[in-house]
């Protein structure tokens, strides 16, 4: 197993001393180099579940994640990027911050931000997202529920919720009668 201390740390040096300064130039270079890509590599935080891979169960995870190979079951990652590639085949349910669709899907997606399918990617199942981007030559075989944050439905209220209307003053009951039907008349 790997281990980052193992990894910083020098080399120990040959007993046998070099005139050649040439040679020791090149190696001090790369082990300047080699700590600073470390770093890089670790501040993205982006996992990839390669084409030949197959997953059955539940994966859940704390990173953004890229899978180009075969899951079955239920992903979950609910403050990062789920991103199925163009080999990616899941039968699965999915929960996660942004989902980007580049290859297929069959199950249910949500999403608390954004669901996007890209062209040649493939959806069957619902989808429950504020933002939803269909690319043209995409496929999508389902349901859409673009429910906010709130839980409740965006913005505007729903034709059935009418606002009352003011009552100027108490009219008779014989009077609201006659008047509506010239209305209607």
């Amino acid at each position: 197993m790997w281990k980052r201390d193992e990894a910083v740390r020098q080399p120990a040096q040959p007993a046998v001393p070099t005139n050649d300064a040439a040679a020791a130039a090149p190696a001090a270079a790369a082990q300047a180099v080699r700590p600073e890509t470390m770093k890089s590599q670790n501040a993205r935080d982006v996992v990839n579940i390669g084409k030949s891979v197959v997953i059955k169960g539940e994966l859940n995870g704390s990173e953004d994640l890229t899978i180009e190979g075969h899951v079955e079951g239920r992903i979950e990652l609910r403050d990062h990027v789920l991103t199925i590639g163009p080999n990616g085949k899941i039968k699965a349910e999915l929960f996660a911050k942004a989902v980007v669709v580049l290859g297929e899907v069959i199950g249910n997606v949500s999403a608390s931000e954004k669901v996007d399918i890209r062209e040649n990617g493939s959806v069957e199942g619902d989808i429950t997202s504020p933002r939803v981007a269909i690319a043209e030559g995409a496929h999508f075989r389902g349901s859409v529920d673009m429910a906010n944050k709130g839980g409740k439905a965006a913005a505007g209220p729903r034709p059935a919720e009418s606002k009352p209307q003011p009552v100027t003053g108490p009219q008779p009951v014989a009077q609201q009668q006659p008047q509506q039907a010239q209305k209607v008349g």
